[in-house]
């Protein structure tokens, strides 16, 4: 049948900042993803913590959105979001997850596959206080993933939730609203390099250890 659109599989960029080795890179993926993200911090890269989270639905679809790192540990990479969610529901009947970073200003990107766990309630209280007064309404008062009618039903009960609670500047968060973390067992480096001849190194978990590898482009 032929490519019907040549100027689209014309586009190409030769990435040649950086090279990545599997000598020079930390023994732990979690301590070299900080210091890569630290990396991105100083670049400027838009939006550094900025991912694409995959899961598997029910049916066995899967499904990617992105959303937002708001914390590393040395056990794994959080993010929040509404329980009740499309991805929400997922994450409660398939563990298994994928997460994606895109650095281009870096020509870089990272790969993590693992499994998903709620956060600590108290976790989840401490983020969702620290964030600001319209983002938590915004939280309480979107259905998300639901079917709505129009963006006037979003904005109505956006006004009676700011209703609710005009006369409080700390309020409680709601019970279907918090924290995930993704615990890492599989997690690629990948660093662009001229004629696509990319360096891609892996770290897996087995027995309890990180075993670190070279992938061919």
């Amino acid at each position: 049948m032929g490519i019907t659109h040549k100027n689209i599989a014309a586009i190409r960029e030769d990435y040649s900042k950086y090279t990545l080795d599997e000598h020079d890179v930390l023994d732990h993926p979690i301590a070299q993803f900080q210091r890569w993200f630290d990396e991105a911090l100083h670049a400027e890269v838009t939006e550094p913590n900025a991912m694409v989270l995959s899961t598997i639905s029910d049916d066995g679809y899967p499904s990617s959105r992105v959303v937002l790192l708001k914390d590393i540990r040395s056990s794994g990479f959080s993010f929040f979001t509404n329980y009740q969610s499309k991805k929400g529901q997922s994450m409660l009947v398939r563990k298994q997850v994928s997460l994606l970073f895109f650095w281009p200003e870096l020509q870089r990107q990272v790969r993590i596959e693992g499994w998903v766990e709620k956060l600590p309630s108290e976790d989840s209280d401490e983020y969702f206080a620290s964030r600001p007064r319209g983002s938590r309404i915004g939280a309480i008062a979107s259905p998300q993933s639901k079917v709505i009618d129009d963006r006037a039903v979003l904005e109505q009960r956006v006004s009676e939730v700011s209703a609710t609670y005009q006369n409080q500047e700390d309020f409680p968060r709601p019970a279907f609203w918090g924290g995930y973390q993704v615990s890492p067992m599989r997690v690629e480096f990948w660093q662009g390099r001229s004629s696509r001849l990319h360096d891609r190194i892996e770290y897996v978990f087995q027995d309890g250890n990180w075993l670190r590898q070279r992938l061919a482009p």
